[in-house]
């Protein structure tokens, strides 16, 4: 085993001695050593109750005869951190996640390591270091919390920030905000609608990576902690079988995760992990092979913030398995950390509620969740959340109003001077003009608060929490910081926006953009410690914001 190096023979003697320092006895020698990468901290909410999984993967793996090493991992609450400089931080995290993760399974040569995970990018962070690291793992994600409600109205973590949009148009007062403030996040969990941490629950439990069920059982349910406690006991027999990520997870694998993504509407940051977790798997996913299984799988539940559902009712209709088992005849077949196929868990899901999971033929929409726009402004792509569009917005041309930070843009927003027909561009918010990317939860919700849900888009090198509905499209590539064309577009300029076609494009000729592209002088933001090396090595959003 990999643990020899530090367990067995006379050389060994230092570091069985700093074992023995542990705890450990020469019994436990003979033991596979297992880490478990735990990201529990008491600020993030998705996050305080998974010292209560990491116990019960420690008893899973003692009792298939392992010896269990539980180290910590950072994770930011994008909530939390939403509207001020620690969003920069956000997508940052997912790499610095992905690194605590190497160092600490290939500094302690550890034989093989739990995920104990939740919310938007410690999920793809340790899944991108499972498939650079090689070694065997599984991952389990903390579940959502309930939905909370106001008398019989389910609200979220959108439900506040939509609020605070109503406030600023003179629609509520500061005693209803807080009455939502109070309502819309009842316990542990990450956010309950079908975000970006829920979404990559579900697609980790597709690509293999976590035991079926995982994806959508609750933070409070029991069922998560019998999860874990088989979780530790598999990853035991995963070791000593010698099946590894990349035996697991193949081109089929994030093809059938793509699927179910735009079955089930998932977030916009989907079109950014994936690609990125599938460059450390070796392979290579892009915004086009989103764009292509968008036409052919249709949008078949309507969860938040698309619709009314919550990931209680989806884990209630019969969860991943159900959703794999209305696309069986599209499903490829692939290995899983369970010991069955892809296509033996799809076959024996159960659909148990039609109206939350519809039949293919009849959807809630025709396509996938997401579509990806190219034109003069986006000729590498942008992403937009279309199950999440109105009617009405779905081809939309209207003025732009140009704005080179976030917070600039949520001022006259809420100052009223966004009005009806207007295309709010925020940009050098992308990966290294930022730097870090960071969502924009604010001004979406503003502006769908302010009523102006169906009249106003909101276009960005930044990019969208999964949160956001209506015309939001995000991950412009090239970013305004590389010179992109985005960075030419000013106050005025016509934008025609059309999703069914995929088109984005601003009323100007090539000319034009090149003309003005030459006058560009990028907006420079000072950074210092991890944002400067971030933007020194981070790609665009079109590559996942991967790291070269």
């Amino acid at each position: 085993m990999r643990s020899d190096v530090v367990r067995k023979g006379i050389g060994s003697a230092p570091a069985r001695s700093l074992l023995r320092a542990d705890g450990l006895t020469d019994e436990d020698f003979d033991k596979p050593f297992i880490g478990i990468a735990n990201s529990w901290n008491d600020i993030v909410p998705g996050h305080v109750h998974l010292n209560e999984i990491a116990e019960a993967v420690r008893e899973g793996i003692i009792e298939a005869g392992g010896k269990p090493f539980t180290f910590g991992v950072p994770a930011v609450c994008d909530g939390i951190a939403m509207g001020h400089k620690g969003m920069r931080y956000s997508l940052i995290s997912r790499e610095v996640i992905s690194d605590c993760c190497e160092v600490m399974v290939e500094g302690h040569a550890l034989d093989g390591w739990v995920g104990i995970t939740n919310c938007d990018k410690v999920t793809p962070g340790m899944l991108m270091a499972a498939g650079r690291m090689n070694v065997p793992a599984i991952m389990v994600t903390g579940g959502a919390m309930e939905t909370g409600h106001l008398e019989k109205e389910p609200l979220d973590l959108q439900s506040v920030f939509e609020a605070l949009g109503s406030y600023s148009a003179g629609k509520v007062d500061e005693d209803f905000v807080r009455t939502i403030e109070c309502a819309a996040c009842p316990g542990r969990g990450s956010c309950s609608g079908l975000f970006t941490a829920n979404s990559m629950a579900c697609l980790t439990e597709v690509m293999g990576m976590s035991l079926t069920g995982c994806g959508t059982s609750l933070a409070v349910d029991e069922k998560k902690l019998r999860i874990a406690r088989e979780t530790g006991k598999k990853i035991v027999e995963l070791v000593k079988k010698d099946i590894k990520p990349r035996d697991i997870v193949s081109m089929e694998s994030f093809r059938n995760a793509i699927r179910v993504d735009m079955a089930i509407g998932g977030s916009t940051n989907t079109a950014l992990h994936i690609p990125a977790i599938s460059k450390d798997f070796g392979l290579n996913v892009t915004l086009d092979l989103f764009d292509e299984i968008s036409r052919d799988i249709p949008h078949i539940t309507s969860l938040r913030p698309a619709g009314i559902f919550s990931i209680r009712d989806l884990d209630n209709a019969g969860g991943m398995s159900a959703v794999m088992n209305r696309l069986e005849d599209q499903m490829e077949d692939a290995p899983t950390v369970n010991g069955k196929s892809i296509s033996e868990i799809a076959k024996e899901g159960k659909v148990t509620d039609d109206n939350v999971l519809r039949p293919l033929d009849n959807p809630y929409h025709k396509q996938g969740g997401i579509a990806i726009l190219k034109g003069n402004i986006a000729p590498m792509g942008s992403v937009i959340k279309q199950a999440a569009v109105s009617e009405k917005m779905m081809k939309f041309t209207g003025k732009a109003r140009v704005f080179d930070r976030e917070e600039d843009a949520t001022e006259a927003i809420v100052s009223g001077k966004i009005v009806s027909g207007d295309v709010v561009i925020i940009r050098y918010e992308g990966p290294r003009g930022a730097p870090g990317m960071p969502e924009m939860l604010s001004p979406t919700s503003l502006i769908m608060g302010r009523g102006l849900g169906d009249s106003v888009a909101l276009i960005t090198d930044g990019r969208f929490s999964g949160a956001t509905r209506g015309g939001a499209i995000g991950h412009v590539s090239p970013e305004a910081y590389e010179k992109g064309p985005i960075a030419a577009v000013q106050d005025g300029d016509i934008i025609e926006i059309d999703i069914p076609a995929r088109k984005l494009n601003a009323k100007l000729s090539d000319e034009e953009i090149k003309e003005r592209l030459s006058k560009v002088k990028a907006v420079e933001r000072p950074v210092t410690g991890v944002q400067k090396k971030y933007r020194k090595l981070v790609t665009n959003g079109a590559n996942g914001a991967y790291l070269e």
